[in-house]
């Protein structure tokens, strides 16, 4: 499948040139995915879809053009490379456009070590049922679910391929594998959902899909009784499943695209600790079975290990070419592009540093306060790092679960959040995002 995307990409490049583009790069992708959902034992619906999608961006003097198509004729390939000149023509220009130059693109990486691809054949649309109607059976098997919603297992496989002009070809293939399942507990009036979810680059790697299931009911029926809590100032501990979103929020701040719009809440932070003393955030795009691996960025540029925030201090920005021209430093590797887009920088694999305690210790530590399982909607001011987010999860007084709690609200400050926080050790090794759970001192409540 690579050899005939790496022949797409040569005739897109080529038909560029033929007409009138300076220099460009073509992407194409093809993919499988297969997905299964049971309700009640039996199959509710099957879904399979496969393609293959081309894009094309040219580029002529300082100004580009981006054009994509999901038919890979000869034809189309050169109608495709004649609108995108003549739109490249018309477009602004832009000093910061341009491919990397022949010396900085990847030559060598060794895909074998990334397994980014189970070689294991796919799935049978049989076998994939059985996963989502085990779910739902171990769900339904907790007295207490009275319903399961939904119960999924699907499988992908993607391959993608890149070429530019200045020399650049590679290409790689991606799987996933996952099991999905979400169950109701209690009745109308007081019904309340959770759910679970396993995903795997590696078959073999997935968890039992029973397993998948029970822990599904197990959230629901913990969850029944809910009621809103009192307003105050209280320890939140963030649980793991949603604690990454703390670290998301970082990582938008310290994009290449909000720092050189200059809309970032960390816009001038570069040098100062936004982290705990002792706390590093890395980038590793090279983790092998990791769902954000990935031996080269979407500009050909070579990916490397880096520490994003180092002992509690911010070290640089998640950069392409594009940003990294407009604030005078260098790409970090992390352009990131569909068929229809230019590159835009996006990190990938990133662990923050563990703490020494568990969950249940720093439950035990908060004293009084709110354990946050799920989170609703989303207020972040991104000039100023404002936060105010709608959750639910459950009432810890006196260093014990009292409770489930809904309808409430968290309000706080991301830098001052960020600089404060406690981590424990629960973050989930196989994640692109390890980030374990996160108990942060004092933010406003609003319940009841």
């Amino acid at each position: 499948m690579t050899d005939s995307l790496a022949s797409l990409t040569d005739q897109l490049l080529h038909a560029a040139r033929k007409a009138g583009a300076d220099a460009a790069d073509a992407i194409a992708v093809a993919g499988t995915s297969l997905n299964i959902d049971v309700r009640s034992g039996v199959l509710e619906q099957a879904e399979r879809s496969e393609g293959t999608d081309i894009g094309l961006r040219v580029l002529i003097g300082q100004r580009q053009a981006c054009v994509s198509a999901s038919d890979t004729r000869a034809q189309t390939i050169a109608e495709m490379a004649a609108r995108a000149v003549a739109m490249a023509r018309e477009a602004p220009q832009d000093p910061s456009v341009g491919l990397a130059d022949p010396g900085q693109i990847a030559r060598n990486w060794d895909l074998a070590a990334l397994e980014l691809a189970d070689p294991a054949d796919e799935p049978a649309p049989a076998a994939l049922q059985d996963d989502a109607r085990r779910a739902e059976a171990a769900a339904l098997s907790c007295k207490d679910v009275t319903q399961v919603q939904a119960a999924s297992a699907g499988y992908s496989r993607n391959h993608v391929h890149l070429a530019a002009s200045n020399g650049f070809s590679g290409g790689y293939s991606r799987t996933s594998r996952d099991i999905s399942c979400v169950a109701i507990s209690g009745k109308a009036g007081g019904m309340e959902r959770d759910y679970a979810a396993e995903s795997r680059v590696f078959q073999a790697d997935l968890p039992d899909a029973a397993i998948v299931g029970q822990l599904a009911a197990e959230r629901a029926v913990a969850r029944a009784g809910a009621r809103r809590p009192r307003t105050g100032h209280y320890p939140v501990l963030f649980d793991e499943r949603i604690a990454s979103s703390l670290i998301g929020h970082l990582l938008s701040a310290i994009n290449g695209v909000a720092i050189a719009r200059g809309a970032s809440w960390l816009r001038n932070a570069m040098g100062e600790p936004v982290l705990p003393d002792g706390l590093s955030l890395i980038e590793d795009p090279h983790r092998p079975r990791a769902t954000g691996s990935r031996p080269f960025d979407a500009e050909g540029l070579p990916t490397m290990r880096r520490a994003i925030i180092n002992n509690g201090v911010l070290t640089g920005w998640t950069l392409d070419l594009a940003t990294a021209r407009r604030l005078g430093l260098s790409s970090t590797a992390n352009a990131a592009r569909g068929t229809s887009s230019p590159p835009t920088p996006s990190a990938g694999n990133v662990t923050l540093t563990p703490g020494q305690y568990s969950r249940n210790d720093l439950v035990t530590q908060m004293g009084t306060g709110l354990l946050v399982t799920s989170l609703i909607g989303s207020t972040i001011n991104s000039n100023t790092g404002d936060y105010s987010r709608g959750t639910s999860g459950f009432w810890v007084e006196n260093g014990q679960i009292r409770h489930p709690v809904n309808e409430c609200t968290l309000a706080g400050n991301l830098r001052d959040m960020l600089r404060g926080l406690i981590p424990a050790n629960d973050a989930r090794p196989h994640l692109s995002r390890r980030v374990p759970s996160l108990l942060i001192e004092g933010l406003t409540l609003a319940g009841e």
